[in-house]
């Protein structure tokens, strides 16, 4: 999931993003995969702009 997020971003990401993504990558892997496909919401706290743009991304 996150792989083909990153192929399809990897040359329009800013170093900001590199640090969010960098981020994500430390959430688990099964809370992220519940989280980026929807089977659980993301808990507010946790919700960054990196997330929201990973999720509309597997989303389309």
């Amino acid at each position: 999931m996150i792989g083909g997020f990153v192929q399809a971003h990897l040359s329009s990401l800013s170093e900001a993003d590199i640090d969010a993504l960098e981020a994500v990558m430390e959430i688990p892997d099964t809370v992220l995969a519940d989280w980026l496909t929807g089977r659980a919401p993301i808990p507010p706290e946790q919700e960054t702009a990196m997330l929201r743009r990973m999720r509309d991304y597997l989303k389309r």
